[in-house]
């Protein structure tokens, strides 16, 4: 199986007709996709003026999405890269507690429960956005864009939904339509998932 690099190369190469190079892209999703595969497809579309079905896209559009994707994975492989450093750190030193990093391959990172409802910016900003909340306290709003309105789906209001898959799932946001991941949550919202947080005072 190719994995993200090789795939990377087969849309660059200008050997390659058109639509095996949309297709190397498409499968580099399966690799990466911080939104969800199809999430963040519509979003390099859209950004790059690709057709989502144009099997004959332009290959100067397919590059420069495939540098978004590539930007973006960056920033995670780091964050990832220093979140198992210092978990080696704390291990070291005694540090027991449990700790959360997504680890997934190809599976997202900020999921959008819509494909239609993204995050604004690149890939890459969005996901800088959300390294440094998670470097950061904990806090009661979305790392990504800021909105207080965070609801929980049904399935995450059930006690002890902490398990398997919803271990890094937590509300979803009302701005940019993400899943907020829990450890970028105070324990305040993690306390009262059937609750809609209210905006601070004074917030429009």
């Amino acid at each position: 199986m190719a994995g993200f690099r090789s795939l990377a190369y087969q849309v660059r190469d200008a050997r390659n007709d058109r639509a095996l190079r949309r297709h190397s892209l498409r499968r580099c999703l399966e690799r990466f996709a911080p939104y969800g595969h199809r999430a963040t497809w519509w979003h390099l579309c859209d950004r790059h003026g690709i057709a989502p079905e144009d099997r004959g896209a332009d290959p100067l559009r397919l590059v420069a999405a495939l540098e978004e994707l590539e930007d973006a994975r960056a920033v995670w492989l780091e964050y990832e890269r220093q979140f198992a450093a210092r978990r080696r750190r704390e291990k070291h030193d005694g540090v027991r507690r449990p700790e959360w990093a997504w680890g997934g391959s190809g599976d997202a990172v900020v999921r959008c429960v819509d494909p239609g409802v993204r995050p604004e910016g690149t890939l890459g900003e969005v996901l800088r956005r959300l390294v440094k909340a998670l470097e950061s306290e904990p806090g009661t709003a979305c790392p990504v864009c800021g909105e207080q309105e965070l609801r929980w789906p049904p399935a995450l209001r059930v006690h002890g939904a902490w398990a398997g898959a919803w271990a890094w799932d937590g509300p979803v946001c009302g701005g940019c339509g993400i899943v907020v991941p829990r450890p970028a949550l105070a324990d305040t919202v993690l306390a009262h998932p059937a609750a809609v947080l209210p905006a601070p005072a004074g917030a429009a």
